[in-house]
C-alpha cells in the first residue's frame, strides 16, 4: 500500500484539506498506515500535479480542500483490483523473538512479557479509539470498523501468543 492510494480512498468519501486528512489518518489509518503531517502535504502536491485530485476549494491562510477526479478515482479502483497487495514479511519483533537465545531465560522472558504488555495496550488504546469515533453509516465508517476490528484481534492474538511463548522458554 502506498501513501498515495490511501489519500485517494479517503478522497474517494468527501473533499478534505490536508489538516482534515490528516486528523482521519490519526483516526482511521494509524494503526494501519501512519503518516505524518510533511508526508501528507506532499503526496498532495503530486497528486494534484498528476491530476489524479483537484483543489476544489481555497480558504483563509492558504487552506486547501482537496477532491478526487474521475482519473483518481480510476487510480484507486485499478490499485484495489489489479494489484496484489504485498506481502509484509519483516518483523523485527519476530526477528527479535527468533535470536531470544543469546539472552538469559529470564531476559528472554522479560522480553516476551513486554510484548505482551505492549499489545493489551494496543488492544485497549484501539477500544478508546472505537469509543471515541461518533461512526456514521458511509464507506469509511463500515470499513473503518472492521479495520478496527482486525487491530483489535491482532493485539489481542500476539498478547496471548506472547504470553504462551514466555511459557515456553525454560
Amino acid at each position: 500500500m502506498s501513501l498515495r492510494h490511501a489519500l485517494l480512498g479517503l478522497l474517494s468519501d468527501r473533499p478534505a484539506s490536508g489538516y482534515d486528512l490528516l486528523k482521519l489518518f490519526d483516526t482511521s489509518l494509524a494503526t494501519v498506515w501512519p503518516a505524518t503531517q510533511s508526508q501528507i502535504y506532499t503526496e498532495l502536491t503530486k497528486l494534484a500535479r498528476g491530476g489524479l485530485i483537484t483543489v476544489a476549494a481555497e480558504g483563509p491562510r492558504g487552506r486547501k480542500e482537496y477532491a478526487l477526479t474521475e482519473e483518481g478515482m480510476a487510480e484507486l479502483r485499478r490499485w484495489l483490483t489489479e494489484t496484489t497487495p504485498q506481502r509484509n514479511t519483516r518483523s523485527e519483533i519476530l526477528l527479535r523473538v527468533f535470536f531470544l537465545g543469546v539472552l538469559t531465560p529470564g531476559q528472554a522472558q522479560t522480553y516476551l512479557a513486554e510484548l505482551a504488555d505492549m499489545s493489551a495496550q494496543g488492544e485497549e488504546s484501539l477500544r478508546r479509539l472505537a469509543e471515541s469515533i461518533d461512526w456514521d453509516d458511509d464507506n469509511l465508517s463500515s470499513y473503518g470498523r472492521i479495520v478496527l476490528e482486525y487491530g483489535l484481534r491482532f493485539n489481542a492474538m500476539r498478547r496471548e501468543w506472547a504470553e504462551w511463548a514466555a511459557g515456553q522458554i525454560t
